[in-house]
């Protein structure tokens, strides 16, 4: 496509106005609202941020203005009936931090009064409630047609607060103030729509605004924000000259809102970013993940294995409260988790799997959570880890894990449970490669079953099984599989390793079948890591690759709170 083809790229830009000008790539979404407003009147769309939410609602909003000249050309131009228009009222918030209920009330006051000069009326209520009621009222009258209603982000002043429960509880209390008229005005609105990035409960802040109907979910509005493969083909052709397009693909697509059936979407603020600067990097992620989203994963001991696997059901993903803020239903509402696949296992009862949406997201967050988890010099682990691998050097792989380990804090194991420091294991062992950015999949499956880990680095396949040596039966001989192969590695094992005063708390899905062969019998023997990887067969999923093939089992002890075993074998 000839350079003349080229246009702005709308970094930043939220007013359809500016977007229809022709300067500007545009997305056509007019087919998606217009299908909206001919299904019903009250609606609620959740979505992250940064991912079109306000330029959405500033589409709607001159829809309904009738500003026809902005609409020649797309989708709902010849569907539209331009002579009857709607007096809209669309509120913000946007832009500002509010700290209390009274600078909550300030801006709130100062929205209505800008809608209503916009829409020559005059209220004379002094209350928050009143005052909106009355615009609503007056503007349907003023018009002669039934107002709409547009509220974007509509939770930022909450979210802005939820580390401070009190502080949070108050301003939730301001917003429903406001939002509560909405249940009456129903003889005077023709549209209601509300956005933001999380769904809080309809009881504690809607006040019996029963009839909003939450599109989030839903399969026809999947793509209502946010750009497809298609649009990145068509749309965005004359700028993808010079950018690898799967690798576009693999570090910005993902993001599912539905079942399977439903396109995955980009982000655009990493889309024009990417074609801007031309070099992919973390643009959503570095433009404001919050601090606390880390500190409560960690505070709830999660195993990070299980963010590319979590389940859950449809009402934990909504349930999302200053009292009660569900992790599955944070990661989703916000963007670090996506829908990966849905069943109806009874009728009615719908399970949703999560994971991450791409690898900026999995890689990102991974490397924001290694601190937390004790990992004091990520960035430089990060690059010692990068060299090893790109040398396939199999031996300096096994003294950096084990390095990795030692430097861990005493105090991280002294003041948590057994039971979340061997998943502590894990979750500092997956994150670490996750944070590079690898192919890495947890559980990866094959027909001989699943093995833990596998990473498929630089032309060649690293397959890891794990361990805790502790948890060997009672009575049971710890014997590990004596390597033949040339230049196979040999990190020793514990010797006598079997406790039997302690209990196996390992309750992750990585070794909840601890054992293999004979070793659930009398006098079985426990046979080795890195054998039940060669018995299992896992390695023949690849074969057909032409790729080099590591085995690796890797053996943690609980006493030594490091790798007492590392043993590695390569499959020709």
């Amino acid at each position: 496509m000839p350079e003349t083809a080229k246009k702005k790229l709308p970094i930043g830009i939220q007013t359809f106005a500016d977007m229809a000008s022709g300067e500007y790539y545009y997305v056509d979404k007019t087919a998606h609202i217009h299908q909206l407003v001919e299904q019903g009147r009250y609606f609620f769309l959740s979505r992250p941020r940064r991912f079109g939410k306000s330029l959405l609602i500033d589409t709607i909003k001159s829809l309904f203005e009738g500003r026809e000249e902005l609409f020649s050309g797309l989708h709902i131009h010849d569907k539209w009936d331009w002579q009857q228009t709607h007096p809209v009222i669309r509120l913000s918030f946007a832009d500002g931090v509010m700290q209390n209920r009274s600078q909550l009330d300030t801006h709130i006051l100062e929205l209505l009064e800008e809608s209503a000069e916009r829409l020559g009326i005059s209220c004379d209520n002094s209350s928050i409630h009143g005052r909106f009621r009355e615009l609503i009222h007056k503007a349907h009258e003023h018009h002669s047609a039934r107002a709409v209603v547009l509220i974007d982000e509509y939770d930022k002043p909450i979210l802005d607060n939820i580390t401070a429960p009190d502080r949070a509880r108050e301003l939730r209390e301001g917003l429903k103030n406001l939002y509560s008229v909405l249940k009456d005005a129903d003889p005077h609105l023709r549209f209601c729509l509300l956005t933001g990035v999380s769904k809080f409960s309809k009881v504690s802040l809607f006040s019996g605004l029963n009839n909003l109907n939450d599109i989030t979910l839903d399969a026809p509005y999947a793509t209502i924000c946010g750009y497809t493969d298609r649009d990145i083909d068509t749309v965005f052709a004359p700028e993808l000259s010079g950018l690898d397009r799967e690798q576009i693909r693999y570090w910005y697509n993902g993001y599912r809102w539905g079942d399977e059936c439903c396109d995955s979407i980009y982000n655009p603020f990493d889309i024009l970013l990417l074609l801007q600067k031309r070099r992919f990097a973390p643009y959503w992620f570095e433009s404001a993940t919050p601090t606390f989203l880390v500190e409560l994963l960690v505070e709830r001991g999660i195993f990070t294995p299980r963010l590319e696997q979590m389940q859950t059901e449809a009402e934990l993903l909504s349930r999302f409260d200053v009292e009660q803020i569900a992790t599955e239903a944070l990661l989703f509402q916000t963007g670090y988790l996506t829908v990966h696949h849905v069943e109806e296992p009874m009728t009615g009862y719908w399970l949703y799997t999560l994971g991450y949406p791409n690898v900026e997201v999995e890689s990102s967050l991974n490397q924001a959570l290694l601190p937390a988890l004790g990992v004091d010099e990520a960035p430089r682990q990060r690059l010692a880890l990068f060299r090893i691998l790109q040398a396939a050097d199999l031996e300096a792989l096994a003294d950096h894990l084990k390095g990795l380990y030692a430097s861990l804090p005493h105090d991280w194991y002294r003041n948590n449970p057994i039971a979340r420091y061997e998943g502590h294991y894990a979750s500092v062992f997956y994150s670490h490669f996750a944070a590079l950015g690898l192919d890495v999949t947890v559980e990866d499956s094959s027909n001989t079953g699943k093995v833990d880990m596998s990473v498929d680095f630089n032309g060649t396949i690293y397959l890891f099984e794990f361990k805790v040596v502790e948890q060997v039966p009672t009575g049971k001989a710890l014997q590990v599989a004596s390597i033949n192969s040339p230049g196979a590695i040999r990190c020793p094992s514990v010797e006598d390793a079997v406790n039997p005063s302690l209990e196996a708390s390992w309750r992750h899905p990585w070794r909840q079948d601890l054992h293999t062969g004979a070793s659930n019998g009398a006098g079985g023997v426990y046979r080795g890591t890195l054998q039940q990887l060669k018995d299992k067969g896992y390695a023949a999923k690849y074969r057909g690759e032409g790729k080099p093939i590591y085995l690796i089992g890797v053996e943690f002890s609980r006493e030594e709170r490091q790798i007492v075993g590392f043993e590695v074998e390569r499959m020709s």
